[in-house]
Order: C-alpha cells, then sequence, then structure tokens
C-alpha cells in the first residue's frame, strides 16, 4: 500500500475474493468504479475496501439465508 493506496490485488486479498471478481462486481454495476491512477489502473483507498467488503458480506449473508430456495 502506498499513499493508503491498493492496488486492486492488494484490495481482492483483505476481502478474500479474487481481482477478476471485483472486476465483475464493477462491469455489472454492482459496486462504483474504482478510481484510477495517471496509468489507467485501479487504486482503492481503506473506505472503498470497506464498500467492498460490505457488499461482498451482504452477498454471503443473503445466500445463506436463502438455504433450500426458500425466504
Amino acid at each position: 500500500m502506498v499513499n493508503g493506496r491498493m492496488t486492486i490485488t492488494e484490495a481482492a486479498e483483505k476481502i478474500g475474493v479474487t481481482s477478476k471478481t471485483i472486476m465483475r462486481w464493477e462491469n455489472s454495476g454492482k459496486v462504483g468504479k474504482a478510481k484510477r491512477d495517471w496509468r489507467g489502473w485501479r487504486f482503492y483507498t481503506q473506505e472503498d475496501v470497506a464498500i467492498l467488503k460490505g457488499f461482498k458480506d451482504s452477498i454471503f449473508y443473503d445466500s445463506e439465508c436463502n438455504v433450500g430456495g426458500q425466504r
């Protein structure tokens, strides 16, 4: 982490998913697009990672509540 910024790989490791998963979430509009540096590379702040983690946790919470296809 440099200057409080994380790469997509570092952010993915912190929340327990792959970088491809984060890119899929962004491309499908499930989470906001990442900020980009001067090279066009994604970077994430601690706040961004907290939002991504919250989204991931909500997905797993919902799937755990919907065991067996019933709500």
